[in-house]
């Protein structure tokens, strides 16, 4: 398999139309992948490689972009974007593929999207990997209003702030809907208990760059989970981990464990 962009195709849920790739081996397990704010399933998922490194492990690889992001409808009401709206897209995803559970992986707001997931619905999860956000998923991941200013702002050169800056290149970068983005991420950052984290009992693997400052300790947020280990992504911030190979290794070997390969 090749980096270039798949084929993606449409569903309906929760009166918007949603974009999706189904990729890889139809007859392997099922990896649902949810990609991270501001992204898209592209320059999450295919441009770093993961497609084509679960494809060739024999994998079915199926990657949701998100509302609000890629070629999905993008919604400018803020309350769409809590987290267990997007982690019910994700669920009828796999109802619209006729898939009954996934190994479900998401980095960064897809991580919070595939914990509230794993609570919402626990039947549909076979295994969750949490990239690019730990203890940060239950003691926030600091002052994010800045980003939505920055967003909004009329153009980059208007942005003083270091992280808005960052997610506003970013957005003009991919050519993103702004306001839906903005909008996104003044309701995506819902927090989760501690006793919640703790509901989460299947097999966990949550990977943090060492030099990702938004995450928060992958440690701490393994530490609450029943069946939990974290990784440290060597020498990685939070914009670089999500390729790295070390991150890859990690999750094939533990997918490779769950599925007795």
């Amino acid at each position: 398999m090749n980096l270039d962009p798949p084929t993606f195709s449409r569903f309906r849920h929760d009166g918007l139309e949603l974009a999706f790739f189904d990729e890889g081996d139809p007859a392997g397990a099922p990896v649902l992948l949810i990609h991270g704010f501001a992204s898209t399933a592209n320059v999450n998922w295919v441009y770093p490689g993961w497609l084509k490194t679960l494809g060739d492990a024999g994998y079915r690889v199926i990657g949701i972009d998100n509302r609000g992001h890629g070629a999905s409808d993008k919604p400018h009401d803020p309350a769409l974007y809590h987290p267990p709206a997007m982690a019910g897209d994700a669920a009828a995803l796999l109802d619209h593929l006729g898939i009954p559970d996934a190994h479900v992986m998401g980095y960064s707001m897809g991580a919070r999207i595939t914990a509230f997931l794993a609570i919402g619905h626990p039947h549909r999860v076979r295994s969750v990997v949490f990239g690019g956000l730990g203890i940060g998923m239950v003691d926030g991941v600091g002052d994010w209003d800045p980003i939505a200013e920055a967003l909004l702002a009329p153009a980059l050169e208007d942005v003083s702030h270091d992280r808005g800056r960052m997610f506003r290149s970013f957005a003009d970068q991919t050519k993103s809907d702004r306001r839906a983005l903005a909008a996104c991420i003044m309701t995506s950052r819902d927090l989760l208990s501690p006793e919640d984290i703790g509901r989460i009992d299947v097999p966990a693997l949550v990977a943090v760059g060492t030099k990702d400052d938004i995450a928060g300790s992958a440690e701490a947020l393994a530490a609450l989970m029943p069946d939990a280990r974290a990784i440290d992504i060597p020498g990685r911030d939070h914009m670089l981990a999500v390729g790295d190979r070390v991150f890859k290794k990690a999750v094939l070997e533990f997918y490779a464990e769950i599925d007795g390969r």
